[in-house]
């Protein structure tokens, strides 16, 4: 079929485009379920507002033309239907072109919602998925074999996501350096997973063992995508390893799934098809038009991609950051600092008339953040939750919760019920309660003996106050 196509990856395009389309349908889910009470016209930072005071050029969305509740809820709605259809393959029994308008249009909806999420959308993995994303779009179908310009635009994106990271790791935190950093990390990650006890307790040169594999994982084995196979597959190999120790170890949302999408797209055909022995599907020669597009998109993701590849090479780089807002070449890492102790912002409420020491205080409990001392942290990636998440980030300074803190606060005064469906439990559910309060505390993961001892997988201390006691009154004032 000539220079244009790479008829042996047709196995990976398959699988890569179909778990693509699963990521997708999870990030629409989770848009439809969380946006009320984050971004809905009664949350706490509307879309509506931002539409109003950002200009469309730059911050391309829909909702620049029409917002409403329930504008929004339908594009969610209609974003996961339509990546469900990809799942079914929908995308290889039309037309090529059709095909082609059925994933623009995913990547549109998708951006559209990332480009008004503000801060609870602020993380490297929507920017990623909203990239790969776009250059599914020029993979094709089983009609035409997958272009091999688009295949190296997919490494050059995985090469980006793991050597930017590897790269932001030693130039951050000493504890990179000298292989120390995972006798924190799996305790003070931003949401620790049902293994991450486990893996906190591993023997400590282990730990140095796991921080030398990451670093031969993130900074040697991209370089190698690039190299003919076999060796493109190895790499490939060491990548979906790694990123599948931390899918065990942690809840990173879909970061580590969509990695190793993206790493599944370069291998072999017979690494695969040994796996999923299928026929493959009767392609033809790819038409001139579509060798057009892709010769464009090629072109423009190329000129794009100075700016990121700069960022590589700068001393001050960059983690996680688009270098234009329809996010088609961005920059990514993680972890450029790690956190030695772990602390948590409890919220809790009291129905008590007054503010007096006998005042009984009761614990709002999130759905996945660290809590309650004897329940086991839970598995939610690749799901994501977006305030549990950024409650991490608020118990690292209260100037990352400068936004949001206060207006969730008041919104569970009222018991909003929108905003209680992000949580876990409600300890007022007859009345609201009349004052509430928040606290610092230092989280550790128990030692074995303690969790033999008294069956909690977490211990506290007290730190300080985080927000002194507020009521709907004091608020007003």
């Amino acid at each position: 079929m000539g220079w244009f196509s790479a008829s042996g990856y047709w196995l990976g395009r398959l699988v890569f485009l179909r778990a693509l389309a699963v990521i997708y349908v999870v990030a629409f889910v989770v848009a439809a379920n969380q946006f009320r009470p984050l971004l809905g016209d009664d949350g706490i930072l509307p879309i509506r507002r931002f539409v109003n005071a950002v200009r469309f050029r730059r911050s391309p969305s829909i909702f620049h033309a029409h917002y409403s509740d329930r504008f929004f809820l339908a594009v969610a709605w209609c974003g996961a239907a339509l990546a469900a259809a990809l799942v079914a393959g929908v995308a290889d029994v039309v037309p090529l072109w059709t095909s082609m308008l059925l994933w623009l249009a995913a990547w549109a909806l998708y951006l559209s919602i990332v480009n008004v999420g503000q801060t609870w959308y602020g993380f490297g993995w929507e920017s990623l998925l909203v990239e790969t994303g776009f250059l599914a779009v020029f993979m094709g179908n089983d009609h035409v074999a997958p272009p091999v310009l688009v295949l190296w635009l997919v490494r050059w994106l995985l090469f980006r996501v793991e050597f930017g990271a590897g790269l932001i790791k030693l130039r951050g935190d000493r504890c990179w350096r000298d292989l120390t950093c995972l006798y924190y990390h799996h305790e003070t990650q931003p949401m620790p997973g049902p293994f991450s006890w486990r893996f906190h307790h591993l023997p400590k040169a282990l730990h140095r063992v796991e921080v030398a594999a990451n670093h031969v994982a993130q900074l040697g084995a991209p370089v190698l995508l690039f190299a003919p196979q076999p060796v493109a597959s190895v790499a490939a190999v060491v990548v979906i390893v790694t990123q599948s120790w931390l899918v065990l170890s942690g809840n990173f949302s879909w970061l580590n799934v969509i990695t190793i999408t993206l790493a599944i797209s370069a291998l072999a055909h017979g690494v695969l098809h040994a796996v999923m022995p299928l026929t493959a599907p009767g392609m033809h020669a790819a038409p001139a038009w579509f060798e057009g597009v892709v010769i464009a998109a090629t072109a423009l993701i190329a000129a794009l991609s100075y700016g990121p590849a700069r960022n590589l090479l700068s001393r001050r780089q960059r983690m996680n950051a688009s270098f234009e807002p329809l996010r088609l070449v961005n920059t990514y890492g993680a972890f450029g600092s790690i956190t030695r102790v772990r602390q948590e912002v409890i919220v809790e409420g009291t129905d008590a008339a007054s503010l007096t020491p006998d005042a009984v205080w009761r614990e709002y409990e999130f759905k996945a953040k660290p809590g309650g001392l004897n329940r086991r942290p839970p598995q939610f990636a690749p799901y994501h939750l977006r305030l549990d998440w950024l409650m991490w980030f608020a118990a690292l300074s209260p100037n990352y919760a400068s936004e949001w803190f206060v207006p969730l606060v008041l919104r569970l005064l009222r018991n909003d019920r929108p905003t209680l469906k992000l949580l876990r439990s409600n300890p007022f559910p007859a009345a609201p309660p009349t004052f509430i309060r928040a606290r610092l505390y230092e989280y550790r993961f128990t030692t074995p003996e303690e969790r033999r001892a008294t069956g909690a997988w977490w211990h506290r201390t007290l730190v300080a106050p985080y927000l002194d006691a507020v009521s709907l009154r004091s608020a007003a004032i």
